[in-house]
């Protein structure tokens, strides 16, 4: 179907001025309706009035602010309402991201875009909707970014909700909120009950724009009692950390946890630890913190560059058990109390840390069997390398050194804590939880790759043709989007991932361990990797930062 028939076919949820406007530009495109003008889509939020886009019969309105700029003596705080405007605000561009340092990206990422604009006053959201003002109650999919808690926006292209939207007839969002030191310096032990949610304030933000949500999104077409939150790598620590939050209760339904179960915060000393280092940075005394509400913000980025460049273990800014804003850990020793009835999908891909690990250090690709022993230092503890690596050795005969660290680290980094997050999950007795593996291995780059963190974006957002660098093209992978995007939809409908396009898909349980392993033929298989799994036990789960 061309774009201009798709944008046509989307008209009916418009209204009847709309529609004539619509119809006219989208006549006016030529056959192909290629840069087609945007007909005036306007909707009214509880703040003001906003302009959107139309893009392939979706409504899409792009960086709303759901709450006030955080510069200034709103920094380390508890984010602010947004004011309200007057008119109509033009929400056709993407708002900027929070101020970080940048970081390098794979060459398997080429296809996927990047901000550029960086500020203080990042806390906006965008919204793609098949209808407004239609009396819909479409379930809503909050999408949270990842790049852990240090980088990243939800404004990529790989993000973008309008095939989710057109496949499903949901509404989706994706949120930007304040990182690393903006969002998570905790200053709570050296400036008292002033600062004593700092530590916190880039998880508020995302409260607050589930907040936004449940008070606006009925206009937009969604319902805002069937709200889903997923994310993937640092989105879905985060999704794992709102579990955990009182503050969050209510304002989401389901959850889903792509490559990122969080399962342990910093303690409050580890944290005022960090806050110190950052301090010596930029030259503020523990005694003068109001002096921060001053230092330019380049200067507040430049002070975290030079710390995060050093050798060695690096400050880690990341959520905090401060006993306010988070009360406990968020999946240790158990399942948060709160969150107990909230349904989940928990899962990772298969080669997680040839992307976390190998496109940082190519020469992980090339280890012998010594290299692998090194290699594998602060992964498995020394007393254990030659037990875990002879056992990963009879599971995987003929597998080189570099295919033997790449499953060790898999596991050590990210699988683990989706099976203990599952597992505790289950063992609540109350909303229930899928796991899946994705096992496709994406043949770009002559396939060294596998089966990296972050190829589920691609599938899971439909955008596959977005997505070439990572995926490659043909038929595979539309077909593996095909079944996880339909999943994720079905989920977010009806707390439930079955649908007719994949084999059908059991809730986990201790007894059975059932998982859905998604590829070219997907399986749902019992017990997955239950032998690695074994091998790993006597370990302590690796305690990740990000």
């Amino acid at each position: 179907m061309t774009t201009g028939r798709r944008s046509l076919l989307g008209l009916a949820a418009l209204s009847l001025a709309e529609w004539g406007m619509a119809a006219k530009c989208a006549r006016a495109a030529g056959p192909k309706g290629q840069n087609a003008p945007a007909p005036n889509i306007t909707i009214e939020t509880h703040r003001g009035k906003v302009r959107g886009i139309l893009d392939g019969g979706i409504k899409v309105f792009k960086g709303i602010p759901y709450a006030a700029t955080t510069d200034g003596l709103n920094r380390f705080r508890h984010p602010k309402p947004s004011k309200n405007w007057t008119g109509i605000r033009d929400a056709t561009a993407y708002g900027p991201m929070c101020p970080q340092v940048g970081t390098e990206h794979g060459s398997y990422t080429a296809s996927w875009t990047y901000d550029k604009e960086a500020s203080e006053d990042c806390l906006v959201l965008n919204v793609w909707t098949p209808g407004l003002r239609d009396q819909r109650r479409r379930p809503v999919m909050v999408w949270l970014h990842g790049d852990g808690f240090s980088a990243g926006s939800g404004s990529r292209n790989v993000f973008e909700g309008t095939r989710l939207a057109q496949r499903g007839d949901v509404v989706v969002v994706t949120v930007n909120h304040r990182l690393n030191v903006f969002g998570f310096l905790y200053l709570g032990h050296l400036g008292g009950a002033e600062y004593a949610e700092s530590g916190n304030a880039g998880m508020l933000d995302l409260v607050a724009a589930l907040r936004w949500v449940h008070d606006n999104i009925s206009a937009f077409g969604g319902d805002p009692a069937n709200v889903t939150i997923f994310g993937q790598s640092g989105g879905a620590a985060k999704v794992s950390t709102l579990m955990a939050m009182p503050q969050a209760r209510g304002l989401f339904h389901k959850a889903i946890v792509q490559s990122g179960s969080h399962l342990e915060g910093l303690t409050p000393d580890e944290a005022t630890k960090h806050a110190l280092t950052f301090l010596t940075a930029v030259d503020v005394k523990p005694a003068e913190l109001q002096r921060l509400a001053k230092v330019p913000m380049d200067k507040l980025v430049a002070g975290l560059a030079k710390i995060m460049s050093v050798s060695g273990p690096r400050p880690n800014y990341s959520p905090v058990v401060d006993g306010i804003v988070l009360p406990r850990n968020p999946w240790l020793p158990d399942g948060p109390a709160v969150s107990a009835g909230i349904p989940m999908i928990v899962g990772s891909t298969q080669t997680e840390t040839t992307a976390l690990l190998g496109a940082g250090h190519p020469e992980y690709f090339a280890l012998d069997d010594a290299g692998l022993v090194r290699s594998l230092a602060g992964w498995v503890p020394d007393r254990e390398v030659s037990r875990v690596v002879a056992g990963f050795r009879k599971l995987m005969p003929g597998a080189s050194a570099a295919d033997l660290f790449f499953a060790i680290t898999t596991d050590r980094r990210v699988r683990q804590q989706a099976w203990a997050q599952a597992e505790r999950k289950a063992a609540q007795g109350a909303g229930s939880v899928w796991l899946y593996e994705l096992d496709w291995a994406t043949p770009v780059d002559g396939g060294k790759w596998g089966s990296p963190h972050s190829l589920d974006l691609a599938f899971v957002f439909d955008n596959v043709a977005k997505s070439e660098a990572m995926v490659g093209s043909g038929a595979e992978p539309q077909g593996l989007a095909d079944q996880m995007s339909a999943a994720w939809i079905a989920f977010a409908r009806t707390g439930n991932p079955n649908t007719a396009a994949a084999p059908a898909w059991p809730a986990f349980s201790a007894a059975e361990r059932g998982t859905m392993v998604f590829s070219s033929k997907s399986r749902v298989v019992n017990d997955f990797r239950g032998e690695e799994r074994a091998l790993l036990a006597p370990l302590p789960v690796y305690r990740v930062s990000r």
